[in-house]
């Protein structure tokens, strides 16, 4: 699954445990006529690959959606879901212009010299 928009948040990366367990957290905002606030947790190794990555830059993440059971100690059974990624990569802001080749001022091209309406050309139209 892929999750794409807009960088809202980059958090520090936290870690836990003596044995060092690592993570780190995105919020990505969807682009859409209802926007949602996406939370994306990046874990171990893959924290690293958010180091490059700003608030507001529009990114494309790949996710995996896992989920977990757990028993509080009054024995009642809970369920949480987490939203975990393990690639990102920026998006072309094309639809807004930018990254575009710059179109040359009118000045820089020749007007066509030497037309004779007189000549008959062969177009169909």
């Amino acid at each position: 699954m892929e999750v794409q928009g807009s960088v809202k948040m980059i958090g520090e990366t936290q870690t836990f445990g003596s044995n060092g367990f690592r993570k780190r957290e995105i919020v990505v905002t969807t682009d859409e006529q209802y926007p949602q606030h996406i939370m994306i947790e990046f874990i171990q190794d893959k924290t690293d690959l958010l180091n490059s990555y700003q608030v507001g830059q529009q990114v494309k993440i790949s996710v995996n959606l896992r989920g977990r059971e757990w028993v509080n100690p009054q024995g009642e059974t809970k369920y949480f879901n987490t939203i975990q990624g393990w690639r990102i990569e920026a998006l072309q802001a094309s639809a807004s212009g930018e990254n575009m080749p710059p179109v040359p001022p009118a000045d820089a091209f020749e007007p066509a010299g030497n037309l004779n309406e007189d000549e008959h050309d062969d177009l169909p139209f």
